[in-house]
């Protein structure tokens, strides 16, 4: 599993050969127990992630969970204690806290934007812009934070941008030459275009066969144009440099769906802290 991958992959970087630190200093029978310190606000995420890496380390650490992934936390809260054996618990602790405090982030950022249009029936979205080799932890803490993942990479879902479109010749031809591709490959991907106006949204609408559209950069008046014309027939997506300030406006318009990058990287980690008890 990947995620699994992932683990040995932070193990290899930060341990190496070995923390010689702890092993230096501490006897390797001694036996501790430590507890994870939330530091500030937010929403904990990682926490299941936490618990598999201490069984990776050590598989005799005793692990005792005291939040959920997802839990709204406040300063001076304790999410878990873990004890066991003190040079397995310090090899394990800047992993943990590395992988938790951007999930962290990630699912209080989430939080965050998802309130932003509580009321109405729009869901908030990530996007593929994310730290190369974290996706699925980052997808994994959006999704404990409320919102919804798009895509997970470029073999999961069809979706047929600008460049796509310039390069195949123009819409018409980018999505009979997609269905044509799905058919004779017998791959069943849902399919969604962008539109950047109108004028390409009315394109669109004339072809058909596609599942979602996102309607890049509108503004406001022809947002809410673009879903009376798509008239539920087809999914709605709002994109581009949509802002905390501008999201529910967006949301207002009526789209199904708001794709949002900074969710994953414009990230300010929460804090936390493994200490010694």
């Amino acid at each position: 599993m990947y995620i699994d991958e992932l683990i040995e992959i932070a193990i290899k970087e930060d341990i190496g050969d070995g923390d010689h630190t702890s092993l230096a200093c501490i006897p390797n029978n001694a036996t501790g127990t430590a507890h994870l310190l939330v530091k500030e606000d937010g929403i904990i995420a990682g926490i299941e992630l936490a618990e598999r890496i201490f069984s990776r380390i050590d598989s005799n650490l005793s692990f005792n969970k005291l939040l959920n992934d997802g839990d709204t936390i406040k300063k001076g809260d304790l999410a878990f204690i873990i004890k066991g054996n003190r040079q397995s618990i310090l090899q394990a602790e800047r992993l943990v806290l590395n992988f938790m405090q951007r999930m962290s982030g990630i699912a209080t950022s989430t939080a965050y934007y998802v309130s932003l249009v509580d009321g109405l029936n729009t869901k908030i979205l990530d996007t593929r812009k994310t730290t190369p080799g974290l996706r699925e932890i980052e997808k994994w803490a959006v999704k404990i934070g409320g919102g919804e993942n798009h895509r997970m990479g470029l073999y999961d879902m069809i979706m047929i941008k600008d460049n796509h479109i310039d390069y195949a010749g123009g819409i018409d031809k980018a999505i009979k030459t997609t269905v044509d591709y799905l058919k004779t490959n017998n791959r069943d991907l849902r399919i969604e275009i962008e539109a950047r106006d109108l004028d390409e949204l009315h394109q669109i609408l004339s072809v058909g066969m596609i599942d979602r559209i996102m309607l890049d950069n509108f503004s406001y008046d022809d947002l809410r144009t673009a879903v009376k014309l798509i008239n539920g027939k087809y999914e709605t997506e709002a994109s581009g440099g949509i802002t905390e300030k501008t999201i529910r406006n967006y949301a207002e318009c009526g789209v199904d769906y708001i794709s949002v990058g900074a969710l994953t990287h414009q990230i300010k980690s929460l804090d936390l802290s493994l200490k010694a008890i």
